[in-house]
């Protein structure tokens, strides 16, 4: 099983200088290092959890085209982005000390979302100059048995709704992967002469 995700994500951004200070301002509330790419082969500024041992970072780069993203209207491309937070508190800071007091438009407040998963709470929120809609999201090690609950209550909620259902919401979502050996299988098979 895998232990590591996204390497990256770029983001191509309307006002590279206004980005970079607004992103240097919130990545720097949410204790996140930086560094950039002094120009060398393309202009790039990235964001990072940790370092030096670092395994996802974001960059910003300017953009050639394009205006100002519509997150309402969900064109063609990379929906939001979720940062993960340390605690609920860190949230409710992050939207009441950074968010509200810096003017930037909050799509919906923090608050529990149950049916994602046992104890999910997050704010979402737009970026003021290109409109990249983010998210900043805690999701428990190990969750209270009262967020477990709520979790497993929601659901049963949700699949009451849905006869086709077989089997309980947290198994009907799962879903199996063609693995390497099998396609590579297929490969062989679709590549034999009849």
């Amino acid at each position: 099983m895998r232990w590591k995700g996204v390497h990256h994500v770029e983001f191509s951004v309307l006002d590279y200088e206004d980005s970079i200070r607004f992103f240097d301002k919130m990545f720097g509330w949410l204790g996140y290092k930086s560094f950039w790419t002094l120009d060398i082969e393309y202009r790039s500024t990235y964001y990072m959890a940790r370092f030096p041992f670092f395994h996802s970072y974001i960059g910003i780069q300017p953009a050639a085209s394009g205006g100002r993203l519509d997150h309402e209207a969900q064109p063609t491309g990379i929906n939001h982005v979720a940062l993960w937070a340390r605690s609920r508190r860190e949230i409710d800071d992050f939207h009441e000390n950074f968010l509200l007091k810096n003017g930037v438009e909050v799509t919906d407040a923090p608050a529990e979302y149950p049916a994602y998963s046992p104890g999910y709470y997050a704010v979402f929120f737009n970026d003021p100059v290109t409109g990249i809609h983010f998210e900043l999201t805690h999701t428990p090690l190990i969750p209270s048995p009262a967020a477990f609950l709520r979790w497993i209550k929601t659901l049963k909620k949700i699949w009451a709704h849905h006869p086709e259902w077989k089997r309980p919401p947290w198994k009907e979502a799962m879903r199996n992967l063609p693995g390497r050996a099998e396609q590579r299988e297929d490969g062989a098979n679709r590549q034999t002469p009849a």
